[in-house]
């Protein structure tokens, strides 16, 4: 379909590009759009204390869920600092869950750390196996339409179930991973082109890892080795809708609940519009004095927008910021979130 194909940092060849960036960009807004994501990881827990062990892992109130729903979650170090923002999603025998890409190895090493000899937990790494598309637009609802699926229409976050489209069983799950309207795929490698050309043939149009980091950035979802690192916790990081701050004892649960009682969010991550293009990493400054560092960073159409930690005390949103040399605005962002749900 006419992609240009390039390697990530971890490895993986990945469409980078169809040469629609325009059109897809415009889908998302105004159709529908589909994504290839097969190369994050998908890890499986089972076993009877499946639910038990992923609720201390975590930060979400993993054992308040059922199967048919799920939820975005957060791991975290023993400190509270960011290891990965993932989905995951209950189902009758085990929690699937949907990682990035460069956190799928170091999960899979942490989360066998934690399974001791009398836990009924078994752990593994199905990503291979299956493959993971996202539909993101207004019109997503119409395109599963189109093959009798209206079930999930009205559905919460995270709501999830099997159906067939043209014959091929898959699972699809409320939300694109991003705050745009859409869905999920999770579905067996060797269906993976044909269902791929049938939701494509109904009107998806394709879109590359470009423009997904471009919608990301826009969106305000953070990424590991950007915004998702060991200098961060979840509080900072906007990520409060995964957060459960009374479901008890959990890694790093001591610190974040301390965090919160005691108003320690040291600093936030913000959306900055641009007037000029800047590198991430580069300095935020306020008044020539720095308050914080550019993380991410994106364009298009000559609109510069980025994402960045700004300490606390220095301002939020509607301050005036120079990044580097480049004068900025902070702005909200759809995806993150400040306080309880």
């Amino acid at each position: 379909m006419g992609a240009i194909f390039g390697t990530l940092n971890t490895g993986e060849s990945v469409p980078m590009s169809f040469g629609n960036q325009a059109e897809a960009i415009t889908a998302t807004k105004q159709g529908v759009a589909i994504y290839d994501r097969s190369y994050w990881g998908l890890l499986k827990i089972s076993g009877a204390d499946r639910l038990r062990f992923l609720h201390n892992q975590s930060t979400n109130s993993i054992q308040s869920f059922k199967p048919g729903e799920g939820c975005d979650t957060v791991f975290v170090t023993s400190t509270a600092r960011t290891l990965d923002l993932a989905t995951a999603l209950i189902t009758e025998d085990a929690i699937l869950v949907l990682v990035s890409p460069n956190r799928r190895q170091q999960l899979m090493e942490w989360l066998d750390r934690y399974i001791f000899p009398m836990d009924q937990v078994e752990l593994q790494d199905i990503t291979h196996d299956y493959a993971v598309f996202s539909l993101l637009g207004q019109e997503s609802p119409q395109v599963l339409n189109k093959f009798g699926i209206m079930d999930l229409q009205q559905k919460s976050y995270g709501s999830h179930q099997c159906f067939e489209i043209a014959g091929y069983s898959l699972r699809i799950a409320v939300g694109s991973g991003l705050d745009t309207p859409g869905y999920t795929l999770i579905l067996p490698t060797s269906i993976a082109t044909s269902v791929w050309q049938v939701l494509t043939q109904a009107g998806a149009i394709p879109l590359g890892e470009t423009v997904w980091q471009h919608l990301r950035v826009l969106a305000g979802r953070p990424a590991p080795d950007t915004e998702l690192t060991e200098d961060y916790n979840p509080l900072e990081a906007g990520l409060w809708q995964t957060l459960s701050f009374d479901k008890g004892c959990y890694i790093g649960q001591e610190t974040i609940t301390r965090l919160n009682t005691y108003k320690g969010v040291k600093q936030k991550l913000w959306g900055i519009r641009l007037k000029a293009s800047v590198s991430a990493g580069t300095p935020i400054l306020i008044d020539d004095v720095k308050v914080g560092k550019l993380t991410s960073y994106t364009n298009s159409d000559g609109k510069h927008f980025g994402l960045g930690y700004i300490r606390t005390k220095a301002g939020g949103v509607g301050s005036t910021v120079k990044v580097g040399e480049v004068e900025g605005e902070v702005v909200d962002v759809p995806f993150l979130t400040y306080q309880k749900l």
